[in-house]
């Protein structure tokens, strides 16, 4: 894996933060280095891209990280939000992988995961967003480039990209001061040296004898249309470059070994040194095949993501010109359907005029009955309260009967009325004869008190008041004739 930091928004971070300043960064599960500064004053861009603030390449995969992956923002509120620019195996927060093209919340400790995990191993880029202080991430944080010129920088981060496609898990490779530690450690006295092993030697040789696979997707790009697209070729192509990458990583382990076998014998014989000068030779010739291989499946994926991103660009005129002529069928047949309900309608509200006018007749039909109904009840109601006044009237308070009884002489009067004239005259007011009984006439009563909830309200309150009056005159006298007893 090669991560490094494109183009910060300062080129004196460490100047401009002191050492208690707190900063916001990406912490790498299980390292201590390439933790990712996330620059509070601009947008943080992370991809295997050359134009990216945080740089990230895969070792194991280079189609895992996207050219620009993600984006991450400072917004309004003082929040952290991350951005999947559609990348092609998204950005996952918690183990949730989150929609494309939205801006995500981010809280203190949020997992933050770039691409998938491969063959059951746990995912290449694993980071949690923490707040430390400057001076303690200071030494975790990756390295920011200088802006001193923007053609040597692209060369310089070109190189260092295709130097370093291996990524951190291989091996470093030994260099002129490694080769002259071997020539120093062989010792000048060669009668104590032991001849190197027949067995290792055969191993040696076995290993370095298997050939590395061939690219031959130039012969098969013009049988494309048997064999398959264009893109699928390209894509098995950079898988094949990848064995080769192992098989040679395997190859400079192997040699590495070997020469630190030999270096740690302390008498070496001339056989040892020959092949000690010969795997030297094989690890020079082997470290120039994995750069060539490694600038090679560079070259190949850039190949095959520009063929990707033509295809895509292909697939989606297809599907926009197929969504176009979609729309076009269903934009006719939603106007077929328009005119069809607009015909419907028309001949509802036909119908509907039909109705409405059978429905005022029946409506005006219904209205003079109901005014003829209430004339007759008018009537029917005047007419009672006629036979009310003539028939049902108190002769001595001219009102309808309260609590009526019935004298001797079978004439009807209200009770409180016949008792305050008895106390004058002990006769009859209509006939002058003289009162034995009076009886009282609860029919009667209840024949008026029926009748008068069919009178108007004016009529029932006049009516409810006078009894209430009649009823205090009787509890005032009661209590009156109650205090003439106890005396």
């Amino acid at each position: 894996m090669m991560e490094k930091t494109g183009e910060p928004p300062s080129l004196n971070t460490d100047k401009e933060c002191s050492k208690n300043d707190k900063i916001w960064c990406l912490q790498r599960v299980g390292r201590d280095r390439d933790w990712l500064h996330l620059f509070e004053a601009s947008e943080v861009s992370v991809g295997r891209g050359l134009n990216v603030t945080h740089q990230i390449l895969s070792s194991i995969c280079p189609l895992m990280i996207s050219r620009i992956h993600c984006l991450f923002k400072k917004n309004d509120d003082g929040e952290w939000t991350v951005t999947d620019n559609k990348s092609l195996n998204g950005v996952w927060i918690n183990g949730s992988r989150i929609p494309a093209g939205n801006p995500f919340l981010l809280k203190q400790g949020d997992s933050v995961r770039l691409g998938v995990p491969l063959d059951g191993n746990p995912v290449e880029f694993d980071y949690i967003l923490v707040q430390r202080n400057f001076n303690d991430v200071k030494s975790f944080l990756s390295k920011s480039l200088s802006k001193e010129s923007d053609a040597a920088s692209v060369a310089q981060k070109l190189k260092n990209s295709k130097r370093k496609f291996d990524g951190d898990e291989s091996e470093p490779c030994p260099t002129q001061n490694s080769e002259s530690k071997l020539y120093r450690s062989s010792d000048p006295d060669k009668s104590r040296a032991q001849p190197c092993p027949s067995k290792e030697r055969r191993e040696t040789e076995q290993f370095f004898s298997k050939p590395l696979e061939v690219d031959r997707s130039g012969d098969k790009a013009g049988s494309s249309s048997s064999a398959g697209s264009e893109s699928t070729q390209q894509l098995a192509s950079v898988h094949r470059y990848n064995r080769n990458l192992m098989v040679l990583k395997g190859r400079v382990g192997h040699t590495q070994k070997r020469a630190a076998e030999l270096e740690r014998l302390e008498h070496q014989t001339p056989e040892r040194q020959r092949e000690k000068q010969d795997l030297q030779t094989q690890l020079e010739m082997l470290q120039g095949q994995l750069r060539s291989q490694q600038e090679q499946a560079l070259k190949r994926m850039e190949t095959l993501e520009k063929s990707f991103c033509e295809e895509e660009r292909r697939l989606e005129t297809e599907k926009a010109q197929q969504n176009e002529e979609g729309l076009k069928k269903q934009l006719e047949e939603a106007l077929k359907e328009h005119r069809k309900v607009i015909d419907e309608l028309k001949h509802a509200r036909e119908g509907f005029k039909e109705v409405l006018q059978a429905k005022d007749k029946e409506l005006e039909v219904t209205k003079e009955e109901k005014e003829k109904a209430k004339a007759q009840k008018e009537e029917v109601v005047t007419q009672m309260t006629e036979v009310l006044e003539s028939e049902l009237q108190c002769s001595i308070c001219s009102e309808l009967f309260i609590q009526a009884v019935t004298l001797n002489c079978a004439h009807s009067f209200c009770q409180h009325c016949i008792r305050e004239w008895r106390k004058r005259k002990d006769k009859c007011p209509i006939c002058w004869q003289t009162i034995t009984s009076q009886t009282r006439s609860l029919v009667l009563d209840n024949c008026i008190d029926r009748m008068v909830e069919n009178l108007s309200a004016d009529m029932r309150e006049r009516r409810l008041a006078l009894i209430n009056e009649r009823k205090g005159e009787r509890s005032e006298r009661d209590r009156l004739s109650s205090r003439r007893s106890h005396k």
